[in-house]
């Protein structure tokens, strides 16, 4: 007899899709090109929650933006 998932387990995943947002994508690509400098300099990687903090205020038009800057740099 199979074992049976938690609902958690089920949850979780149907939460994950359902949540995937235009300003989490920006701030996805944004914390992975920071991390990776910071990762090569010896420093702590910037975590999603920390990295939403720090962007909270910013409006999504200006984090195109920065998202620019990094892709021409």
């Amino acid at each position: 007899m199979p074992q049976m998932k938690h609902i958690s387990v089920l949850i979780k995943r149907a939460m994950s899709k359902g949540r995937e947002t235009e300003r989490g994508e920006l701030m996805k690509y944004l914390c992975e090109r920071i991390n990776s400098s910071r990762l090569r300099d010896g420093l702590p990687k910037i975590t999603m929650p920390r990295m939403g903090k720090t962007l909270e205020k910013i409006p999504t038009k200006d984090l195109y933006y920065l998202k620019s800057v990094c892709d021409q740099a």
